[in-house]
């Protein structure tokens, strides 16, 4: 089902066409409910300290969580005490707002949440409802900024700075929101953000290509920022170092979009043998075997739930993102403004 909803929304084909009323309702309700909160007539939960969410218009994978890990990276470095708050989709936490650890168990906290603690090493909280996580984490941590991991489209929580990711490759699909199209606000919806960041690099002939009409496949548009994945050196299942140079390997990927990864294999030398998995796959050691003695390589977000089923052949790639300096530059600029804004405030008011 997945496969063929992929094909659906980002081919050339649109056999959901007919479902066009029930995407215009679904748009409707989207709109009505972002303006009641924007226009105050649903209450916006403002914390202390400056907010910045990085999420996507789009449902799947498109590189939410290398940004928020860089993101976390240049802050820490900058002397910023940043803490996250996330949803914890496709986990149930004994209770919420729930602390992720570096032990929790992503049964409990999610995937992603739980690799950007043992990554960062950042306080972060669990909650679907964002506000009660931010109340949280500030009330355990004395955090100077809050990174909201995805939740753009949660208006229940106030922000002051957006950041959207868009993958290169898959763009907006068809330009369609669901159930027709994989987006889940229109693509106007980009125009009001901050900073847009696509994950990947253009072909040759779309490096200055503008903003394309919505049913194209690619989405370039102008003033738009570049985000590399660049993989780093492979390591066991319990994080240790190893060392594996190119050859016929297994490779299993339960992300939004588990061909990005396979590419990056390729792209290393490695001769790949696809097990797509759905996103967050809550892994079975049988997932893990197939028979035949050759090395399985898993992305990052993987491996922290098969932990527990580490084999002296079984490997994980972890990646770094890479951002232009001048986005670095801007984007520190504007957050030292927040952060400055947010204490003179608060000096104010006391």
């Amino acid at each position: 089902m997945a496969g063929w909803l992929d094909r659906a929304w980002y081919g050339n084909q649109s056999p959901l066409a007919p479902l066009s009323a029930v995407e215009w309702l679904f748009k409707r309700i989207a709109r009505n409910r972002r303006d009641a909160y924007l226009s105050g007539k649903r209450d916006v939960y403002r914390a202390p300290v400056p907010v910045i969410v990085v999420g996507n218009i789009s449902v799947g994978g498109t590189g939410k969580t290398p940004f928020t890990l860089w993101l976390l990276e240049l802050l820490q470095a900058q002397g910023y005490r940043p803490g996250v708050i996330s949803r914890g989709y496709g986990a149930k936490a004994p209770y919420y707002p729930f602390e992720v650890k570096a032990d929790s168990l992503a049964a409990e906290v999610g995937d992603e949440p739980l690799m950007m603690v043992q990554r960062s090493g950042c306080p972060l909280v669990v909650d679907p409802v964002r506000a009660n996580a931010a109340a949280h984490l500030l009330e355990l941590h004395d955090c100077d900024l809050i990174i909201s991991d995805d939740g753009l489209q949660h208006y229940a929580l106030g922000r002051d700075l957006e950041i959207a990711i868009v993958d290169a490759k898959r763009g907006l699909g068809n330009g369609r929101c669901l159930p027709v199209g994989p987006l889940r606000e229109p693509p106007s919806r980009l125009d009001t953000i901050d900073y847009l960041v696509i994950n990947g690099a253009a072909q040759e002939q779309e490096q200055e290509a503008a903003l394309p009409a919505p049913e194209a496949n690619s989405f370039y548009p102008e003033g738009s920022h570049r985000m590399l994945l660049q993989p780093r050196p492979l390591r066991y299942l319990d994080g240790s170092a190893a060392a594996l140079g190119p050859q016929r390997v297994h490779a299993i990927a339960g992300i939004g979009n588990p061909q990005r990864f396979f590419d990056t294999l390729a792209l290393l030398g490695y001769e790949v043998i696809a097990h797509p998995f759905p996103d967050h796959r809550a892994f079975r050691e049988q997932d893990l075997e197939f028979g035949d003695g050759l090395p399985l390589l898993m992305t990052e977000k993987d491996a922290v739930k098969c932990r527990a089923f580490a084999a002296d052949n079984r490997y994980y790639l972890p990646v770094n993102a890479r951002l232009s300096q001048p986005f670095v530059d801007d984007l520190l600029l504007h957050v030292k403004s927040l952060v400055a804004t947010y204490k003179d405030f608060r000096k104010t008011d006391g």
